[in-house]
């Protein structure tokens, strides 16, 4: 069974680059590069995960990821922060906002799907295709 992914980022390169190594992995990957955008998105769709850049043109990650957790349509989504604010206190407010795990950028190709695999109840790997 595949996993169901939001990306929610600004960047192109980076949302490429995150979108191909999750759909290598076997992951249905869909795309937001605004906040508002993946808030619509997240409403309306069935996901097991929402990987979130804190910094967003408009309203922020920070913000998003407490709108999702305030509505009852998406509270129940794993909000993963992937961002380059890694600044001590950085990790802590990402949690206090309601994100439930922190990943650093630059991401390590090499470990990145292993990383958001973890936050995947009962999953320590990739399904298989």
């Amino acid at each position: 069974m595949s996993h169901c992914i939001l990306v929610i980022e600004d960047n192109s390169l980076n949302l490429e680059l995150v979108t191909d190594l999750l759909e290598a992995a076997g992951c249905i990957v869909c795309q937001a590069r605004t906040a508002e955008e993946g808030l619509r998105l997240a409403r309306n769709a069935k996901f097991d995960l929402v990987l979130m850049d804190l910094s967003l043109p408009g309203m922020d990650g920070l913000a998003a990821t407490k709108v999702l957790k305030s509505d009852p349509l998406t509270l129940h989504l794993p909000v993963i922060a992937v961002t380059a604010h890694a600044m001590r206190g950085d990790h802590d407010t990402a949690l206090r906002a309601g994100c439930d795990g922190y990943l650093t950028k630059p991401i390590d190709t090499k470990t990145f799907v292993a990383q958001v695999f973890q936050f995947f109840p009962g999953s320590n790997s990739p399904p298989s295709k």
